[in-house]
């Protein structure tokens, strides 16, 4: 983590320092007073309802080394220990954390995209971490505060920086790009994520290619190269800093499906290298197509890629298996939906042996085209051979609707205790359960009820 005098410090932020404190250190940064330890910088911001400079001369008491303090505050002054006045608390982070990663100088990493950032960021630590000292962002801290957060996290040995940078609309990827400066940017598709704020799938594409906003200039954008959407943005720079993948044999790597069973999948990249991943779906062999191009631009082997490819974990409620008490298997993917994540979980249920049984949530955050992504959802199951289909919220009723055509047994509910209650009398040892919904429906309270072990 960052180790600094406030005198190498105000070299790197715009500031105003008390000389007789230059000579003094700090050893790492927190924003939240409660939980000061020694020596850190504490970063208060002006919220709406809470001023958090009224916490500076607390967190000075408990051992803090230094605090930020906006000169527009009308809290009071801490009277003992080292001020550092700055205009922007969270400017001041941000500068601060781009000048640092410039000092530790490891390659950088972004990953982006509608889905799929946090698997790919796994799967990219996952592949790099034989050969490099790689560290990544942890949780969702992919934002204006969490990113610069992570990298001042970063100890000075470290070789490999991964950090996902997420958004709500334009500009905001463009700003975290440009405090990273990446050598490698990675867009890993387009969905409909923040639908509500950017307005349509054209301007979700715009604000993902933000990313390159900071690329070196030796640096490389890998993307979804079978989304057109990106073709115009790809366009606007030179071959050799491009590198298309996804499933079209005209990309640069294109990966194939080979089989897949309940460990997995075994996939080729052009025809050529096969490779398996314990994990399951066409949209994780794409992710994972990514991390091994990564890792072979930074010269790890086959043999070594593959050999922690084995040993593959991947952050909770993403695609996790578990087995109820009578033997069915349930997928947890609950984290997280969109309505193309949605039809990647049907094509994944879809592949599976015995009774397929589909468990949907609401989308959130899709704005007026909310009715119509949902129906989209619903329509998708036609000929895709799923057996029974429980939704659950208000939007989640379309998919019921249109995709109740296509199933053997569908029901909408509005309460999720019920749902939970049915599915568990339904359950039958050779099912396979996918459960899928936004972040706000909280279906992994399905999942848990579902694997949790019968009372004696």
């Amino acid at each position: 983590m960052i180790e600094i005098t406030l005198r190498q410090l105000k070299d790197w932020v715009d500031c105003e320092v008390d000389p007789t404190f230059l000579d003094h250190s700090i050893k790492g940064v927190s924003i939240d007073s409660r939980h000061i330890e020694k020596g850190q910088l504490f970063i208060p911001f002006i919220g709406e309802n809470v001023d958090g400079h009224r916490f500076c001369e607390q967190a000075i008491q408990d051992g803090a080394g230094a605090t930020f303090f906006q000169t527009d505050s009308d809290s009071d002054v801490p009277k003992n220990g080292p001020v550092i006045f700055v205009k922007d608390t969270l400017h001041a982070l941000q500068q601060l954390a781009q000048a640092y990663i410039r000092d530790v100088n490891p390659t950088v990493i972004a990953v982006t995209g509608s889905n799929g950032k946090t698997t790919t960021k796994d799967m990219i630590e996952n592949t790099l971490a034989a050969n490099y000292r790689v560290k990544k962002t942890l949780g969702n801290y992919n934002n204006e505060i969490g990113l610069p957060l992570t990298i001042l996290e970063l100890n000075h040995d470290t070789e490999v920086s991964i950090l996902e940078m997420g958004m709500s609309g334009f500009h905001e990827i463009e700003l975290l790009s440009n405090i990273a400066r990446p050598d490698y940017a990675v867009i890993t598709n387009i969905g409909e994520s923040h639908m509500q704020d950017l307005g349509s799938r054209e301007g979700i594409a715009q604000a993902k290619f933000e990313v390159v906003a900071g690329l070196k200039a030796h640096g490389k954008l890998l993307f979804d190269g079978d989304e057109p959407l990106l073709t115009p943005h790809v366009e606007t720079l030179t071959s050799s800093q491009c590198v298309s993948i996804g499933l079209n044999t005209k990309n640069d790597i294109h990966c194939k499906i080979l089989s897949h069973d309940d460990a997995g999948i075994t996939f080729n990249i052009n025809g050529k290298i096969q490779y398996h991943i314990p994990v399951l779906g066409e949209h994780n062999m794409r992710n994972a197509a990514i991390a091994i191009t990564i890792a072979k631009l930074l010269e790890v082997d086959d043999t070594t890629i593959q050999s922690q490819l084995n040993h593959l974990k991947l952050t909770g409620m993403r695609m996790q298996k578990f087995k109820a008490p009578n033997g069915a298997t349930v997928i947890n993917d609950a984290y997280n939906a969109s309505p193309t994540s949605m039809k990647a979980a049907v094509d994944t249920l879809s592949q599976l042996e015995g009774r397929k049984v589909l468990i949907f949530g609401d989308v959130l955050e899709l704005g007026e085209q909310s009715k119509a992504l949902h129906m989209s959802v619903g329509l998708y199951l036609e000929h895709k051979n799923i057996d029974t289909l429980y939704t659950y919220g208000e939007a989640a009723r379309d998919i019921h609707e249109k995709g109740k055509h296509f199933v053997k047994e569908a029901i909408h509910f509005q309460d999720k205790s019920q749902m939970i209650r049915y599915v568990k009398s339904i359950l039958e040892p050779q099912d396979n359960v996918l459960v899928k919904g936004s972040r706000g429906m909280k279906l992994e309270e399905v999942v848990d009820t579902l694997i949790a072990p019968e009372n004696k």
